[in-house]
């Protein structure tokens, strides 16, 4: 810590710069991390639960109210609405087939809810990717800084720049600070996902399976 204050006390505009945009990279990615993990815990738990209930229901009204009960995210029930929604006449969509449509409207439902899923990924990725080298130019730009410093004051000694030098590497390590937390997120909320992702398309099946007519 008094490492990061020496060397805010003695960057200028663009070294502060870097630091804040470190500091925003981390509130952003620890609150995608927070916000995710509850998401994806409370939508996976109640694939568990709810998936099963529906196919224990006496029929397909009393299922979808098994769904209301235990699918507490709303990511099943999408496909169940999706699939026997209304068709509306003198359409497109009613001139085709009923397999094809069944088919289209579920795709189209767990395409929806597998974005909402990942929603935030992509800001993870690009944290884990860019957070070292934002930190690395921290570093250059503290380290030319105080070269610039030492160098104008004149009498240029190795502890004078040891000093200075070792305050600016502080930046590197905070860039792999932010950026580890997020990759590491990254890595594990993807194959949260990937299990939400399998449960559904496992359901979206069933479902076509049970409410085609043909």
């Amino acid at each position: 810590m008094l490492g990061f204050a020496d060397y805010w006390a003695q960057s200028d505009a663009i070294g502060r710069v870097v630091a804040l945009v470190l500091l925003a990279m981390s509130v952003s990615a620890w609150a995608l991390i927070l916000w995710k993990t509850w998401l994806l815990h409370r939508a996976r738990r109640g694939l568990l639960r709810a998936v099963p209930a529906f196919w224990a229901a006496a029929g397909v009204p009393e299922g979808r109210q098994a769904l209301l009960n235990f699918d507490t995210e709303q990511v099943a029930l999408p496909l169940l609405d999706a699939a026997t929604a209304p068709t509306q006449t003198a359409t497109l969509d009613a001139a085709g087939k009923s397999e094809s449509r069944l088919t289209r409207r579920l795709r189209d439902a767990l395409h929806a809810v597998l974005a909402r899923l990942q929603f935030g990924q992509v800001v993870l990725a690009s944290i884990g990717a860019t957070a070292p080298f934002v930190g690395l130019f921290g570093t250059v730009w503290g380290i030319y800084h105080a070269l610039l410093s030492i160098s104008a004051a004149g009498n240029i000694t190795i502890e004078k720049i040891s000093g200075p030098v070792g305050e600016a590497l502080v930046m590197t390590a905070a860039g792999l600070a932010v950026a580890i937390p997020a990759v590491l997120a990254y890595n594990v909320f993807g194959k949260m996902v990937a299990a939400c992702e399998a449960d559904l398309e496992g359901f979206a099946h069933d479902l076509r399976d049970l409410l085609d007519p043909a």
